[in-house]
């Protein structure tokens, strides 16, 4: 492909890239214009009223030195309170004043009143099965209690299944050499 390239005479991509980037770099920066200040000597510019600025209204001769600080703010205010700066962008989802808590509506406390009672007889309804398997399984132990996870560690050590481990003795397996065997 970069044969090609070469043959065209056209620059690869990159090294296009990087030649530019260094040329860049070997020329001095541009100096920035200067701003023109307004003469403090000029006599102040004839200005519109404040009633008539519009976002098309030539805003530059408030800015002269010799025109007041508070004129000048008023002016700027004006501006920007105009329809053409003040638009939504549909990206401000979180403006809205959220300290401000909404009531619920009827229809969706009556479903969470609903659902209270839901929950609140589940909990009853288990609760009494609960019981009702207790009572079953002291009736199985004869009265007993069932045993929970607080073993004595005596009863832990010694299971029915070692007894009956130790009661039954099976006979050693017998190694033999003959391969036949």
């Amino acid at each position: 492909m970069s044969e090609e390239y070469e043959k065209s005479g056209k620059e690869e991509f990159l090294s296009r890239w990087s030649r530019l980037k260094q040329q860049a770099r070997e020329q001095p920066p541009a100096e920035p214009r200067p701003m023109s200040p307004a003469d403090p000597r000029a006599p102040l510019p004839e200005l519109p009223p404040l009633d008539t600025l519009s976002a098309e209204s030539d805003l530059r001769g408030f800015f002269h030195p010799k025109v007041d600080e508070n004129l000048r703010r008023l002016a700027l205010k004006k501006l920007l309170r105009d329809p053409h700066f003040n638009l939504m962008d549909g990206l401000d989802v979180y403006i809205d004043d959220y300290s401000k808590p909404d009531p619920l509506p009827a229809a969706m406390l009556a479903q969470i009143k609903h659902a209270q009672k839901i929950f609140d007889w589940a909990k009853e309804t288990r609760e009494e099965t609960d019981a009702k398997r207790a009572e079953a399984a002291a009736v199985e132990n004869d009265g007993v209690p069932p045993l929970n996870d607080t073993v004595p560690a005596i009863v832990a050590e010694h299971s029915p299944a070692d007894e009956v481990r130790d009661a039954v003795q099976l006979p050693e397996p017998q190694l033999t050499t003959d391969p036949k065997s």
